[in-house]
């Protein structure tokens, strides 16, 4: 069990004015293995969990949430195997507000050297009636309470009002303080049921900002029930949260969490927007996601933003020949930036002449301009029947028409990329 009296090794929070970091450092708070796992097909046993973790050390997340130890023998061991692992990693476990979770944290945190215990508790009125069935007086104090029992085992402790997006904002200051004052060095305000919308998010993390002040890091978690967790947790942030709470591909409870992936690109591509800055290893992103793929059920939808099949794909013709010309025309981001390995040129009944002639050059090709109508014709042809051609496909097509095969080089990057829609 973590010592009550050893000296502890905490994040580096945002407002320390020797830290560093500026004041624009947004902290990567990864809750893969927690929230992420609760989402049905994620379930992840403890070789899986300790799998993922070594690509969130590597992409280089802030605070690692490891599991939530009451919920399981499975998920105590995972965070005590997690902090085993990586030592030098800040290694949270998640807590309800009560004595017997809090405890059972600090147990599975006895291995870690930056240990943080996440407490929480829900404050919204609906909430206290249906579920909890308390008061507000007594969930401000279990919240306290389960705050100051926490320190006892360590100096990192983080509060979230559960549902503190319906939650009467004027008790909701009230717990924030007492919190604070309690020893909670991070007040997490989740957006628990993916209710809030951006500009009103931003008021409500803006009004505690100001409240806390130096007091302490304000942290945001946003579910994605109408689609907005990534536009939320941006708000936020230029509201004044500094840590940001994410899971990769975005997976969790319901619709899901803020993609990490999609925060820290966005920040990073429109810097001039989002003057913010995280340490996160953005070519390891693809990698992470792709992992994760491997371990549960599921991976991301093909028009998944940054890390989907299709985020750096291209069939429209007016799109490929731009492409084609200068890639910043249809490309923000290069794809290497996040580790995808290349662009594709996808060709299908939206593609143009200059995308094929590309292709068949790739392939070995030289068409002439009266060659070139004609595969195009075939290929428009059988285009509109099918979801793409394959490079065997459109080899097979160019050598019909011509009458030779390609020449026997090594195909271009674009022509190895094989349509797989």
């Amino acid at each position: 069990m973590i010592s009550p009296t050893r000296p502890t090794m905490g994040m580096e929070i945002a407002f320390d004015k020797e830290q560093e970091y500026p004041l624009s450092r947004v902290y990567i708070f990864d809750t893969t293995l927690r929230d992420g796992e609760q989402s049905p097909g994620c379930s992840m046993t403890t070789p899986e969990k300790l799998k993922m973790a070594a690509h969130l050390v590597d992409l280089g997340v802030d605070i690692l949430e490891a599991g939530f130890p009451i919920a399981s023998e499975g998920d105590f061991e995972a965070v005590d195997a997690v902090s085993k692992q990586y030592p030098w990693v800040q290694v949270a476990a998640l807590a309800r507000a009560c004595t017997l979770d809090v405890e059972r944290a600090a147990r599975a945190l006895h291995h870690a050297k930056r240990p943080r215990i996440h407490t929480f508790i829900a404050t919204s009125d609906v909430h206290l009636k249906f579920k909890l069935r308390k008061t507000r007086e007594q969930v401000l104090n279990d919240a306290c309470a389960a705050v100051a029992l926490a320190r006892n085992y360590t100096d990192d402790v983080e509060f979230s009002a559960e549902d503190a997006t319906r939650t009467q904002i004027e008790y909701l200051e009230q717990v924030c303080n007492a919190v604070v004052e309690a020893g909670a060095r991070t007040v997490n305000l989740p957006d628990t049921v993916g209710y809030s919308v951006p500009e009103e998010y931003a008021d409500l993390i803006g009004r505690i900002v100001r409240l806390l002040g130096d007091r302490a890091t304000v942290s945001v978690h946003c579910h994605d029930d109408l689609g907005l967790a990534v536009a939320n947790s941006l708000a936020a942030v230029n509201a004044g949260a500094r840590q940001i709470e994410c899971t990769i591909n975005g997976i969790g409870e319901r619709a899901g969490n803020a993609a990490l992936e999609e925060v820290v690109m966005t920040m990073k591509t429109r810097h001039d927007r989002l003057p913010f800055e995280t340490k996160i290893n953005t070519e390891k992103l693809y990698g992470a996601s792709r992992a994760l793929t491997d371990i549960i059920t599921f991976g991301p939808q093909p028009n998944k933003a940054i890390v989907g099949e299709n985020a750096f794909a291209h069939e429209a013709g007016i799109h490929q020949d731009g492409y084609l010309k200068e890639k910043s025309t249809y490309e923000i981001m290069d794809p290497a930036s996040v580790g995808v390995p290349e662009s594709r040129i996808v060709l299908g009944k939206h593609s143009g002449r200059h995308a094929l002639k590309q292709r068949a050059e790739d392939l070995g090709f030289h068409l002439t301009g009266e060659q070139l109508n004609e595969v195009y014709h075939q290929f428009t042809m059988i285009a509109d029947n099918k979801k793409g051609l394959r490079n065997d496909e459109i080899a097979a097509l160019v050598e019909q028409v011509t009458g030779r095969r390609g020449d026997p080089e090594p195909v271009g990057a674009q022509a190895t990329a094989a349509n797989t829609r």
